[in-house]
């Protein structure tokens, strides 16, 4: 797994800043007002930093905004980066402004001089989280090096309230390199494996294998893989950080290692991408692995269905039917949706073991969502507004993007088949609705539920504030914090 990159934590002595080798960061306010490191700086670089404030009061001096003194005279450091952020600067612009930070270091080791500044823990979380690179099959490629340390007028209080924040980047760092991996490494059974290894962090893995999965009844699964060498699994992680006998929030992620979209097959253009189709279930696994790394007083269960979508002789055939594990009929019509076919039956199993206290699941679902929503927001499909608000408060405060979506009986009317209970899809209009119709199908009277479709965020083609080019592990932090806000006991 990529490592997040070590932070430590010590008292403020200036006289550091002298002798530092790699990079050093100070921070200001928009007025250019610096504290005793800033000052230091200044006497060091002989003014330089004061007329570099000057110069760049109206174009830099913005919160969020980092601007750089490479190889300041007087200081043994590369460069000084200055970050502003004011004291009343928000989580999402300390992040950013982290992220900067992080962005900058690259091997370099990282002195941040937080002194008195408030949220040093978002900064040091936003440096983290965007100091990522997934290298792992680059031949001679060197781990990233280097550390970030953060001087502040209280070291144990900044490290105690970044602790969570560092566990937070560790599960999106594992949610990433999940989607990130070449589908010939993560197979299903591997898949299965990383999951199962963080019994050791405290979680209760379980991993069903296709033997037991039809022996549930699990046929829409199991009918996806069937055309895969690859077995059939479903992976059951449990966090039981809250109270004896209170009922789970249940995650359901889809985990199509590979699509090729079987049968009814993709295009060749793009096919390469669909490593990642198992980005639902890699967000599922980062955040089940937050919650044990932080330590979280709430009941989670997270459920993921591992499958690889492959055309074979024994592959599914458009016009077959299959019955699900709740017993209703769907006639296949295209192979290529196959999310809803694998999530139907995992959030049936969910609902009928666990009876939770409520089910969100995650899915890269629709190419539809992405034509409407782009790469900046995931759709939300729910039927409570409850706990659909509560996802949408806890997204924006985490800055990821997260737009509602319709749902509706006219909509439900477009799966309607003439010789089983359902059809798969719905047609071209509107899909990421029908998509989601379906699977509302599957949702029990009462029972509070969201679906996620991530296809446009969970992996992109260009760099984000907090990542770069690749898999974003979107949703690991919103879904944490949906679960700190509202489902942990005190």
């Amino acid at each position: 797994m990529t490592t997040p990159t070590p932070v430590t934590f010590s008292e403020t002595d200036i006289e550091k800043l002298a002798g530092h080798e790699g990079r050093v960061a100070i921070i200001v306010d928009t007025e250019g007002k610096t504290d005793a490191a800033g000052r230091r700086v200044n006497r060091l670089s002989k003014g330089a930093l004061n007329r570099a404030l000057e110069a760049r009061a109206e174009k830099d001096l913005k919160p969020g905004k980092v601007f750089t003194l490479a190889w300041p005279a007087g200081m043994k450091a590369e460069a000084v980066d200055v970050l502003c952020l004011p004291r009343r600067s928000g989580d999402t612009v300390a992040r950013k402004g982290g992220a900067v930070l992080g962005r900058l270091r690259g091997k370099a080791d990282l002195l941040l001089a937080a002194g008195r500044a408030r949220r040093v823990a978002h900064v040091v979380s936003g440096a983290v989280l965007r100091d990522y690179d997934f290298n792992v099959h680059k031949t001679g490629a060197e781990a990233a090096k280097g550390t970030i340390e953060v001087m502040c007028s209280d070291s144990a209080a900044a490290r105690e309230t970044a602790a969570p924040h560092l566990a937070l980047a560790d599960g999106c760092f594992f949610a990433r390199d999940l989607v990130n991996e070449p589908a010939n490494i993560l197979t299903t059974t591997e898949f299965a494996s990383r999951l199962a290894d963080m019994e050791k962090l405290g979680l209760s893995v379980e991993v069903l294998e296709e033997d037991k999965l039809e022996e549930l009844g699990m046929r829409t699964l199991l009918a996806v893989g069937q055309g895969s060498a690859s077995p059939s699994k479903v992976v059951v992680m449990q966090w039981n950080g809250g109270a004896a006998g209170e009922a789970p929030l249940a995650l359901v992620g889809k985990g199509v290692v590979f699509d090729t979209g079987g049968i009814s097959l993709k295009p060749a253009a793009g096919m390469e991408d669909m490593t990642m189709d198992m980005g639902g279930a890699g967000t599922v696994a980062g955040v089940m692995r937050a919650l044990a790394l932080r330590g979280a007083k709430a009941n989670v269960v997270g459920l993921v269905g591992l499958v690889e979508n492959m055309p074979s002789g024994t592959a599914i055939r458009p016009g077959d039917v299959v019955k699900s594990m709740k017993g209703d009929t769907v006639e296949i019509l295209n192979t290529d949706a196959e999310g809803r076919l694998v999530l139907c039956d995992v959030m049936w199993y969910a609902q009928e073991r666990f009876e939770p206290a409520g089910m969100i699941d995650l899915a890269t679902l629709t190419g539809a969502i992405i034509i409407g929503l782009g790469h900046e927001n995931a759709g939300v499909f729910s039927n409570d507004d409850t706990l659909c608000n509560r996802f949408l408060k806890a997204a924006e405060a985490e800055g990821e993007g997260a737009w509602r979506m319709p749902l509706g009986e006219a909509y439900d009317d477009m799966l309607k088949s003439p010789i089983a209970d359902m059809k798969n899809i719905g047609g071209r209009p509107a899909g990421s609705i029908t998509a989601a119709q379906y699977l509302q199908r599957f949702v029990k009277d009462g029972m509070p539920w969201i679906h996620l479709d991530i296809a446009g965020v969970a992996s992109v083609k260009s760099e984000t504030p907090l990542a770069p080019k690749g898999a974003t592990g979107w949703g690991v932090r919103a879904l944490d914090r949906l679960v700190a806000d509202h489902f942990e006991t005190e």
